[in-house]
């Protein structure tokens, strides 16, 4: 069995992006913040954008542009990694559910699951009929 050695210049892709990205949704935290008792949209819109770009950068680099190494670490993994929050979506439920908001956080839940789903999707579409109208 060989061992994989690793590529710095893919992981340095990666770093970069993630770099951009987490600025971001600092950025976007920080200017629209809010309380347990409301819609965090920052991080709602984060995932959001997060799960378009995503959508369209796979598709994009995988159907429509020749391969490359360092794309797709940079821009799936890095960017969209980082601008993306499982992590803060958990904590925010978890603190609407303790604060007594169960309605607010499974209508948070749902839509961010079902919204990621219809963004990925719409991206996804958006890429491949804008090949065929070329």
């Amino acid at each position: 069995m060989s061992k994989r050695r690793f590529d710095r210049r893919e992981l340095g892709a990666i770093y970069v992006g993630g770099v951009i990205g987490a600025l971001a949704r600092v950025g976007l935290s920080e200017a629209l913040p809010h309380g347990v008792d409301a819609w965090p949209w920052a991080t709602f819109i984060v995932n959001m954008v997060a799960a378009a770009l995503l959508g369209w950068f796979v598709t994009r680099l995988g159907e429509r542009l020749p391969p490359s190494t360092y794309r797709r670490p940079f821009l799936a993994t890095g960017l969209c990694g980082a601008l993306s929050t499982f992590s803060t979506l958990q904590l925010e439920l978890f603190k609407m559910i303790e604060g007594g908001y169960v309605g607010l956080a499974l209508a948070y839940a749902a839509a961010t699951i079902v919204g990621g789903f219809a963004c990925v999707q719409f991206s996804t579409v958006a890429t491949r009929r804008a090949r065929v109208l070329r």
